[in-house]
């Protein structure tokens, strides 16, 4: 008998598969505004000369994974990142922080086109996992991402227009607008081309600050990366525009091709097909 399943398979990064999208508390409350860094210990705080910037993930033990816009002004030796990080303000008893030896943008980025908004930061040494901090799982090639599929995301950037970035990591679920309502959504404005994805829903928005950070799904205790947010045009107010993010899962063997021996965990997946248990099947690893 056939049944709706998510079609999961795990390839890559063999020894990081047993940290990566999994963290130390998995649970939350659906609505919740406030987070901690122990439910996402990939999310990177990144500064850029004097202040917090932008968002990112931790990919593997070396590499940080954030937006291209990130880094458009700015010489990659001034950027810092932070892990493990609760508060922007008082201490963070398991923060650790790391300079950028390298910054590579895509190629195809041409600020301010939003096509392409992917960039990998290369720490200057690596960092340790534990309980606050983990990598992320990646949306491997060919990944199906359905309209309407939950997703999460989070961000330390602003709380109102004109406001200060948050004090407390913030998240939010937001659903997945296809790519054709998101195109008709934005027609005049900017092209929304199919290395990005949309998500959204009125009076829930991004915010300045957040770009680089991650669109996650869940699928049991795994957390997989799906997007990075790019750009919106509510920033942060109630208007009906989605929030568009670049779609991780478009980006595979270029971020393979930089990383090298140890790449991230990549997971493929389809939230828009039925498949028999029979036809479900994860290698051995």
């Amino acid at each position: 008998m056939d049944r709706t399943l998510y079609f999961i398979l795990l390839i890559g990064a063999l020894c990081q598969l047993d940290v990566c999208g999994q963290p130390f508390l998995n649970d939350r409350i659906v609505g919740e505004e406030n987070a901690t860094t122990e439910a996402w210990p990939w999310q990177v705080i990144i500064h850029v000369g004097f202040g917090h910037n932008c968002g990112g993930t931790l990919i593997t033990k070396d590499w940080v994974l954030s937006a291209a816009r990130c880094f458009q002004n700015f010489l990659f030796f001034k950027a810092v990142m932070y892990f493990g990080r609760q508060t922007q303000s008082g201490t963070n008893p398991y923060e650790t922080s790391r300079t950028a030896s390298q910054i590579i943008k895509h190629p195809l980025f041409k600020y301010p086109n939003p096509d392409n908004d992917i960039a990998l930061v290369k720490l200057s040494s690596s960092v340790a996992f534990s309980d606050f901090i983990r990598p992320v799982s990646l949306a491997a090639a060919g990944s199906v991402l359905a309209a309407g599929t939950e997703s999460w995301v989070t961000g330390w950037g602003l709380l109102q227009p004109e406001g200060p970035p948050s004090n407390v990591l913030q998240e939010v679920m937001i659903p997945v607008v296809s790519n054709s309502e998101c195109a008709n959504v934005y027609e005049g404005v900017t092209s929304i081309t199919s290395n990005m994805i949309c998500a959204g829903q009125e009076g829930k928005s991004v915010c300045p600050g957040d770009s680089g950070g991650p669109m996650l799904i869940r699928k049991g205790s795994l957390w997989i990366q799906s997007g990075i947010m790019s750009f919106s045009r509510n920033l942060c107010n109630d208007l009906n525009y989605p929030s568009v993010f670049t779609r991780v899962s478009q980006y595979q063997d270029w971020i393979k091709l930089y990383i090298g021996s140890n790449p991230p965990g990549f997971v493929e997946f389809d939230t828009d097909i039925h498949y028999s248990f029979d036809l479900l099947k994860i290698p051995m690893l």
